[in-house]
């Protein structure tokens, strides 16, 4: 495909050729299609965790998911015949108030969901003394070497220091065959995310140019390379004088045409290829695109139902991953009956109507007492609250006339006295 014939000394010859689609030799692949007009892997920007955090919607998901289960409630507990019973002292400070002395436990869950997100493992190590459990100290998983021995237990090489499984807190986003790598979603997602830097940068590209696209002069090509550039630089100096004035006319040299290359946002409907990232990123992440701030399709009878979606589906998952995680790692396999549990309860408060009739019926039919019913919405006991209590017309199948006929002789007897 012939490009150029400036017949000067220095400029293109009239038979240099280009690879085109009319070229036999070439074939019509997306690849060779694409290299053809200079579009190839290299120009999409490289994704790390960090360029990765500049695209809106991962940041939203990273931060929503993080922060949602580092604000769930968590303690210890014991089985016994009467139910479970939340275990104290040394124990409950660690899992519920403060796993170490430089973090409470919304940082260092927090720190850790973080890392699960990202790089796709959380990684915390366990601080024990001869008497008890002493703290958890959070670990940076690029620094983390991991290895597994011929019995199948893994190690954990941190700093120079080798720990056991059985004083690691692992929490991967998802094992690898040899369930000792691991898989993270920003890497994984790395193709979605990547088409969503390019559009913003070509997005601030386009606008920071004041809205022209590239722009190609049309016309009798002046005799030389230097001539070429020289008109090109005149174009250039024409359309930022006319940005810098704000004048919408500049001038063009007689005989010549621009002509735009390429498409403007509008039309390259940028607008729904942008918002489609975003679907991409929660589906990455398995997270209603509601939680991302996109309701295009959100009404709002679905909207609140995303959101029993989102705590059944996917953080009373990652709940119950950490749950078992520090269960076995801090109470071994016997346990001795003592588990990890997290309360989900506060992620399904609905509005304050439906809870209260929730907890009225509660109370009313003994599955609640008051004062845990008070407790749930964060109120002071009471006294004489601890009582269940129930309906006094509810009675045992078969009883309905035994208690009919009392009612009535107690009517007769009341009606004799009076």
């Amino acid at each position: 495909m012939r490009l150029f014939n400036w017949g000067r000394k220095g400029g293109p010859s009239a038979t240099e050729t280009r690879a085109s689609i009319e070229n036999p030799s070439v074939p019509v692949g997306a690849d060779g299609f694409l290299t053809f007009f200079g579009v190839n892997d290299a120009n999409l920007p490289a994704i790390t965790i960090d360029s990765a955090l500049c695209v809106p919607s991962v940041w939203a998901a990273v931060a929503f998911l993080s922060r949602t289960l580092a604000t769930l409630p968590i303690h210890a507990y014991r089985s016994s015949k009467d139910g479970p019973k939340r275990l104290g002292g040394k124990i409950e400070t660690v899992i519920h108030d403060a796993p170490n002395d430089g973090m409470d436990s919304f940082k260092f869950r927090q720190y850790f969901w973080q890392q699960v997100f990202t790089g796709g493992r959380g990684l915390a190590w366990i601080e024990r003394t001869p008497a008890s459990l002493e703290a958890i100290w959070p670990i940076d998983p690029s620094k983390t070497t991991i290895s597994k021995s011929p019995n199948g237990t893994l190690t954990y090489v941190v700093g120079g220091q080798t720990y056991d499984a059985t004083e690691i807190i692992d929490v991967p986003f998802m094992l690898k065959a040899d369930a000792a790598g691991h898989y993270g979603p920003i890497a994984r997602a790395s193709k979605a995310i990547q088409l969503a830097l390019a559009m913003n940068d070509y997005a601030s590209n386009f606008f920071a140019g004041g809205g022209v696209p590239p722009l190609a002069l049309s016309g009798p090509m002046p005799a030389g390379p230097d001539a070429v550039k020289r008109a090109q630089q005149d174009i250039r100096r024409a359309i930022d004088a006319a940005k810098g004035s704000s004048e919408q006319v500049f001038p063009i040299p007689a005989g010549y045409d621009l002509k735009p290359v390429g498409f403007d946002p509008e039309k390259g409907q940028m607008t729904d290829a942008r918002r489609f990232q975003i679907e991409e990123i929660a589906r990455a992440y398995q997270l209603p695109p509601v939680f991302l701030q996109d309701l295009t399709h959100g009404t709002y009878s679905n909207t609140e139902q995303q959101g029993a979606i989102l705590v059944k589906h996917l953080i009373g998952q990652w709940a119950k991953a950490l749950e078992g995680e520090m269960t076995l790692k801090l109470f071994g396999r016997s346990g001795s009956s003592r588990y990890v549990e997290h309360n989900l309860d506060g992620l399904m408060r609905g509005d304050f109507a439906t809870r209260m009739e929730g907890l009225s019926k509660a109370v009313q039919n003994a599955l609640l007492t008051p004062n845990e019913a008070r407790e749930l919405e964060n109120r002071p006991s009471r006294p004489n609250g601890d009582d269940l209590m129930i309906q006094g017309a509810t009675v045992p199948m078969g009883q309905q006339k035994m208690q009919g006929a009392a009612a009535n002789d107690n009517q007769q007897n009341e009606a004799q006295a009076a």
